[in-house]
């Protein structure tokens, strides 16, 4: 597995299985930028993160729509790219692509989950907002655990 740089040296892909799961993830970031997007256009609001200034926006029974698809968006950010460094950290160090490629896809749904069936749902309190918090922090427990033991000869263990 490997290219050339166009002058026939040939270059081995280094992060494949990373380097895949890029399209997914990004087009779900671009979903969840463009409901902004939308929502800011359809309410002319375009500035903040709240259609009504000064209102209580964080309470579950009435969330300002404006500010759940802000949190739902950052909320992608705040735990996806350390996870993606991690993961990729676990694939230089000779991860097997099959366990990777797995807890790649696992992440995905768990973020999905986490959003769609947890904050989108009615009073922002789905069950899918634990299942992908938990499931999430496990991605990074487990993929720092993962990427410490692959590189343990290192350390003379």
């Amino acid at each position: 597995m490997s290219s050339t740089l166009g002058i026939g040296v040939p270059v081995p892909k280094m992060l494949p299985i990373t380097g895949t799961w890029t399209v997914p993830f990004a087009a779900y970031l671009v979903y969840l930028s463009n409901r902004i997007f939308y929502r800011r256009i359809v309410t002319e609001k375009y500035m903040g993160d709240r259609l009504v200034d000064g209102a209580e926006s964080t309470s579950n029974d009435k969330p300002d729509p404006l500010f759940l698809e802000t949190r739902a968006h950052n909320n992608f950010l705040e735990s996806v790219p350390l996870c993606f460094t991690l993961a990729a950290v676990a694939e230089l160090n000779g991860a097997n692509r099959k366990v990777l490629n797995y807890a790649m896809a696992t992440l995905f749904v768990l973020r999905i989950i986490h959003i769609e069936f947890g904050l989108k749902l009615k009073d922002t309190v789905g069950l899918g907002r634990p299942i992908g918090f938990v499931g999430t922090q496990g991605f990074i427990a487990g993929m720092a655990a993962y990427s410490t033991y692959l590189v343990k000869g290192y350390w003379g263990y």
